[in-house]
């Protein structure tokens, strides 16, 4: 999916804005297994997925918990930590190589004053991050076991083969051992 048609889904910007946008990105690389933000520190650029898998999470008790995976074509950040520009609290690791394009935190907010409808377009993705995220919430508190697996394999199926197990059982809320008699016995 090219990009525009990826932003379009959020808010019909027009290519003048579409131009100004991505007239100030740019392209990153990073390797498997390299952290893109850790805690601490501030996340300054949002990045969009060119491809790769990368992973959002926070340790505790020497066991990490996953909040989010993102790749291709979505965006990935910490989103308190660049929204606010403090120190993230989570780790954004690359599970696999990974090239994104980037714009920093300060260019981003001078885009927003000189067109009202990238402004826009960021605040319907924001707020299509914030409905996911509810979402994510319900499913953790309101469906089996089973049943989180089953929606996680609709909607991601390709991660099965790209991701830790470990990660995604931590992200869908399921020790290692029913995620394991899951992913032998429930097949798609």
């Amino acid at each position: 999916m090219e990009m525009l048609d990826y932003l379009r889904q959020f808010h019909k910007i027009s290519d003048i804005d579409y131009e100004l946008l991505t007239e100030n990105l740019n392209l990153k690389q990073f390797k498997k297994g390299e952290f893109i933000i850790k805690p601490g520190q501030i996340q300054r650029d949002l990045y969009f997925i060119v491809s790769g898998v990368q992973v959002s999470y926070f340790e505790r008790e020497s066991k990490a918990h996953v909040v989010a995976f993102t790749y291709h074509p979505s965006l990935c950040a910490i989103p308190d930590s660049f929204s606010f520009q403090t120190p993230s609290k989570y780790s954004l690791l690359c599970l696999t190589d990974s090239e994104v394009v980037c714009i920093g935190y300060s260019t981003l907010q001078k885009l927003f004053d000189k067109s009202h409808e990238i402004e826009r377009l960021f605040r319907k993705m924001t707020e299509a991050i914030l409905a996911g995220m509810i979402n994510r919430h319900m499913e953790l508190h309101s469906l089996t076991i089973a049943e989180r697996y089953i929606t996680f394999c609709q909607r991601s199926p390709h991660l099965l083969q790209l991701v830790p197990h470990k990660y995604i059982a931590s992200y869908l809320g399921i020790d290692s051992t029913n995620f394991s008699k899951l992913f032998n016995t429930v097949k798609f």
